[in-house]
């Protein structure tokens, strides 16, 4: 099909896109071409007597094609070439990308035991619709992959939608991929996205990222304890509600588990707005749960108290007890007292009249701690044995305790462990990075000049805000720091290590873990 179509014998190029064809010297002169080329269609004309030529592409490279006019029930007018290979003279040429794709379609879908083809045909009733890849899944699951680039123009192919429709109709499930993130943010079909790569890298086998279209619903409850605001627009109202959360994909356990059935297609409402993107089975069914209102979330955990301790050192001092030989034995709750200390003495400033002139020199005293005695001084009986801090009798002695294994030497640590914290610093590194080239605010905002709004930065410029896949990437930079964070202090190592050292021993892990310089810290895995 062609917009353009010359007509040899009014000598003028026809343009279909056009109210009126383009031209003004002849009133509906769409009309009166399409009812001619009817007339001559039912009188057996063949369509080179009908006086239409494709007037685009084969014209300007020289090739006479002959057309037929035709009208969809929708209004819409094309222009139709009466020979296949004309046809395919205006299909834009498949880049070395798409190929690239379509041949890593097939690869990841033959390595999980399903079959596909290229550019197949599937008839609907008179018509027909051209899949790029379909693949053959379990339990007769068609996937029809759609590859969608850079070179399609920047608004994208316009029948997406009717597309994917007609696709659905026919029990072929849509799956349309694309590397640009205007069209990864279309909520006309299940788009996924991949970074924008050229074809030998697509090809080679290889980690093939998907970054935007593929969620993991996060279920909880709106109560006091939930972390999103509520969408119903209510502080709080106890009803379960589901939170999609970025999450990226192997591109070909993607087409393996779209086959197999484990990642479906969902639509998640959005206030007016209906998202589609790909979940896990397994969230889908809870999904449709929620949304049938039969899904029932387990109650919270309750609080535990030892959770919330602190794992500092105690500030306050220990109570020593000790029997009361009066009171019959009954223990007394006696104070430490602290170990001997050593206090340099004043000089003498004053001295009497006629006394000499003593040296201005400072002398040790010795400060010995009091002694615990039992309240039987006085009665008659022997007094005991004073008991002191260095005694035997008090367990228990206030002095610093230092780790030998923190200050003497570095502690062992498994290297599992050494590696989740070193991730966990260079994640953090990127995310400071990239929060550093965004703009400052979040959502659009206009900026000030200096000394407006008692600012102190100068001329503020202004914020075109967070694009939705800045947002996303930051949200998927966060997950990722919250998995590694949970995953280094959940540790098993942790256990094994006493409670008074704890502290020391994560200090340690950071400082032994934390790269040595920039370059190690910025080197992408």
């Amino acid at each position: 099909m062609a917009n353009i179509v010359w007509h040899t014998k009014l000598r003028m190029l026809l343009d279909l896109k056009q109210e009126n064809l383009g031209q003004d010297t002849i009133d509906d002169l769409w009309g009166h071409l399409y009812r001619t080329d009817r007339i001559l269609a039912q009188r057996n004309v063949p369509v080179s007597g009908r006086e239409l030529q494709c007037g685009g592409i084969c014209r300007e490279a020289g090739v006479v094609a002959w057309m037929y006019l035709r009208q969809q029930a929708n209004g819409r007018r094309e222009a139709v070439h009466e020979r296949k290979e004309d046809e395919e003279r205006h299909k834009a040429p498949m880049s070395d990308e798409h190929k690239a794709y379509q041949e890593r379609i097939l690869r990841a879908a033959a390595e999980g035991g399903f079959h596909g083809d290229c550019e197949v045909r599937t008839p609907v009733g008179r018509s027909w619709i051209q899949t790029d890849t379909l693949i053959e899944g379990e339990g007769g699951r068609r996937i029809g992959w759609e590859v969608q680039l850079s070179s399609a123009g920047a608004d994208g192919p316009a029948s997406v939608k009717a597309r994917a429709a007609k696709a659905a109709k026919q029990g072929i499930i849509p799956a349309w991929h694309t590397d640009r993130a205007d069209y990864a943010r279309r909520s006309d079909t299940q788009w996924t996205r991949s970074n924008d790569l050229p074809a030998h890298v697509i090809a080679k086998i290889g980690d093939l990222r998907v970054i935007s279209g593929y969620r993991a619903m996060d279920f909880w409850v709106c109560d006091l304890r939930a972390v999103y605001p509520c969408p119903d627009g209510v502080r709080r109202c106890g009803k379960p509600h589901a939170t999609p959360k970025p999450r990226d994909v192997l591109f070909d356990d993607l087409v393996r588990r779209t086959a197999a059935g484990t990642i479906v297609p969902v639509e998640y409402r959005r206030g007016t707005k209906i998202d589609k993107f790909w979940v896990a089975n397994e969230d889908r069914d809870r999904l449709t749960e929620l949304q049938e209102g039969v899904l029932t979330l387990p109650p919270p955990e309750k609080d535990d108290a030892r959770s919330k301790s602190s794992p500092n050192r105690p500030t306050c001092r220990p109570t020593v007890t000790l029997a009361d030989p009066v009171a019959g034995g009954a223990p007394v709750a006696i104070a430490p007292i602290p170990p001997q200390r050593t206090f340099p003495q004043a000089p003498p400033y004053a001295k009497p009249f006629g006394q000499e002139t003593q040296p201005l020199h400072h002398t040790e005293v010795h400060v010995t701690p009091l002694s615990l005695a039992t309240a039987g001084v006085g009665t008659g009986e022997p007094e005991p044995e004073q008991v002191t801090a260095q005694s035997g009798d008090f367990p228990i002695e206030i002095e610093q305790v230092y780790d030998a294994g923190v200050t003497d030497a570095e502690p062992s640590f498994p290297d599992d462990l050494l590696q989740l914290q070193v991730r966990l610093h260079r994640a953090h590194a990127e995310h400071r990075a990239y929060l550093a080239d965004l703009p400052w605010s979040v959502e659009p905002m206009a900026g000030w000049k200096r000394g407006e709004r008692f600012s102190h930065r100068g001329d503020v410029p202004d914020s075109p805000g967070w694009t939705d896949e800045q947002k996303e990437t930051v949200d998927r930079m966060r997950a990722e720091l919250r998995e590694l964070s949970t995953a280094v202090a959940g540790h098993p190592h942790w256990a094994s290590v006493p409670r008074e050292r704890l502290v020391d021993a994560r200090m340690q892990l950071k400082k032994q873990a934390r790269p040595a310089g920039p370059d190690e810290v910025t080197q992408a895995a």
